[in-house]
């Protein structure tokens, strides 16, 4: 391959993972308009159309689609060649690009973070919350972060977190109609606030744990969001139950905001963990990173 083209295929790459010019021109830190004119000439040098363009998106055609199989491992193979040479430097560098959900980013990778970049000021860090169940090796993450039991099958997952508490909460005015809940099943009778997950546009089934069997309740109402802390936030509003983890429920349980339900039939989840491909070489910087955050 010419060596002028390296560059043109490093931004193709970039175009064909992320599905969109504006993200890919983002991540490059080039204008749209430049990396477009960059793929232009890398069809002509090569002679083959590499995407196909519309409105809405944009798609690698066979050509593209056999470059993106073909020559993103030989770039992620010298990536992790590179960084093999940090043991000949004093202070590792290079780049991480982690998913992450909101709550797992505030309650337990924030502070690590903090101090994870300021003892390695030559790592450079992009961090992306979402809700999603983001395919890492697609679009082109490092690492990702969720709770345990959304990791995927064929990942290496190391755990960044406690087992997590889950808790059924209302506010004193919600009960003061209703009457608690005192098994799972009651709760058809009330108004519970429901979590839409991004990925599979299911809502997220509320788990149980009642004489020595696993319930999944799916929860029904006048409320939909999106993630946990719109949760939080419709229930102490008055809207109805919800069921969140209860290190977010608990300065307003403290304070009386929040009442407890159905405590004894929540179980314990599996707390957060940070994944990535099994059968990858990860870099240094995610090597250091995972030794910053995983539970000792």
């Amino acid at each position: 391959m010419f060596r002028e083209n390296f560059n043109e295929l490093l931004s193709f790459l970039a175009v064909a993972q992320e599905r969109s010019f504006t993200r890919a021109a983002a991540r490059r830190g080039v204008t749209p308009s430049a990396l477009s004119h960059s793929m232009r000439l890398l069809e002509e040098r090569l002679g083959v159309t590499l995407l196909t363009r519309t409105t809405r998106k944009v798609v690698p055609t066979s050509a593209g689609e056999y470059i993106l199989q073909n020559i993103q491992p030989l770039f992620d193979e010298m990536e992790t060649r590179l960084s093999n040479l940090e043991e000949f430097r004093s202070s590792p560098r290079g780049k991480l690009r982690i998913t992450v959900t909101d709550e797992a980013l505030l309650y337990f990778l924030r502070p690590r973070i903090a101090h994870f970049l300021k003892k390695y000021p030559e790592i450079n860090m992009e961090i992306a919350t979402d809700m999603r169940l983001v395919d890492i090796v697609e679009e082109a993450f490092d690492a990702g972060v969720r709770l345990g039991e959304m990791v995927t099958q064929g990942m290496v997952s190391v755990p960044v977190s406690p087992p997590i508490d889950f808790v059924v909460v209302g506010t004193p005015s919600y009960f003061a109609t209703r009457s608690l809940p005192k098994v799972p099943n009651a709760l058809t009778e009330h108004n519970c606030i429901g979590v839409r997950l991004p990925t599979h546009g299911t809502l997220y089934k509320w788990r149980f744990r009642q004489n020595g069997k696993d319930i999944k309740f799916q929860p029904t109402g006048q409320f939909i969001c999106n993630n946990v802390f719109a949760t939080r936030d419709a229930c102490l509003d008055g809207i109805g139950l919800a069921y969140i983890p209860r290190i977010i429920a608990q300065p307003h349980i403290a304070a009386g905001e929040l009442v407890t339900a159905l405590e004894k039939f929540c179980p314990t989840h599996a707390g957060f963990h940070l994944f990535y491909p099994k059968h990858s070489q990860h870099s240094m910087p995610l090597a250091l990173f995972i030794e910053e955050v995983r539970v000792k």
